[in-house]
């Protein structure tokens, strides 16, 4: 079967998965699970891809491996963060916006199929490598390159989560910012982790003989950047944080490194959902 028809068949199944979805969305008036599939939708992808290609490369497997680990990581963190705590509140502003009598069918097409459509392209490479790669093809530099680049990725994903998730715990931190452990280094390593990751997957793509999927990692480092991650929780932070000016400026928005000397003896603390 051709690339582009496997890869058209994986649209169907995510178009499908998240009509039933949203469906379950207005039953309980709450878009805010579609945060949820985000993961485990390339997880179906990654096994969709595999099982039409019948792989049986290692490079195929491991890749795989690493995208279930993944998804699945960030579906139970994002679960366990919004249980109990309502619709997240860009959610509750569309829905205002365009008020609820008309929202619920409106967020098929903003919220779940816009979704859905993301996640299905940025999944190339999660095909381009089980439709690529055999068994004969042999460990290169690409591999340990997109090695490095996930495992890094993933420890400043997971472990950022982690560290934020401890930090929101203790009522004391309640209006600071927090700039230790991964923190103290970029002020986003959970979004940093996340487009690294992806740049693993991608890298793996250029290891089977496929460069073009590499749109797919561009595209969510652009999304994570630009769009939905850095660029519009920093402009809620500014405002509802004044320490948050200070850490700004010593301290990588994105790509870690060392941080500035501080120029407040103020000791702080970052937040971000």
């Amino acid at each position: 079967m051709a690339f582009w028809e496997i890869w058209l068949q994986a649209l169907i199944l995510i178009v499908i998965l998240g009509t039933f979805l949203w469906g379950v969305s207005v039953r309980i008036k709450n878009a805010s699970i579609v945060d949820i599939f985000w993961g485990p939708g390339f997880v179906v992808c990654a096994w969709w891809y595999a099982w039409q290609c019948e792989f049986d490369s290692w490079r195929s497997t491991l890749l795989l491996g690493l995208v279930t680990i993944w998804g699945l990581r960030l579906a139970l963190h994002i679960g366990w963060r919004n249980h109990g705590k309502g619709e997240d509140y860009r959610y509750q502003q569309f829905r205002q916006d365009f008020g609820p009598e008309r929202y619920w069918w409106f967020s098929y097409f903003q919220v779940f199929l816009l979704q859905g459509g993301l996640l299905w392209f940025i999944s190339a490479p999660l095909l381009a490598v089980p439709y690529l790669a055999a068994e004969e093809n042999p460990f290169g530099l690409f591999d340990a390159l997109a090695l490095f680049c996930w495992g890094v990725g993933f420890a400043f994903e997971a472990g950022g989560d982690w560290q934020l998730a401890q930090f929101k715990a203790n009522p004391d931190n309640k209006g600071k910012v927090l700039d230790q452990g991964f923190w103290k280094y970029t002020r986003h390593p959970n979004y940093f982790g996340d487009a690294a990751v992806w740049w693993g997957y991608g890298l793996l793509s250029v290891a089977s003989g496929s460069y073009w999927p590499m749109i797919g990692p561009l595209l969510m480092t652009g999304l994570i950047i630009q769009v939905s991650g850095v660029r519009l929780l920093e402009r809620t932070l500014v405002d509802a944080k004044p320490e948050y000016r200070d850490y700004v400026e010593r301290t990588s928005a994105f790509i870690p490194w060392p941080p500035k000397s501080s120029t407040s003896s103020r000791a702080t603390s970052q937040q971000e959902s």
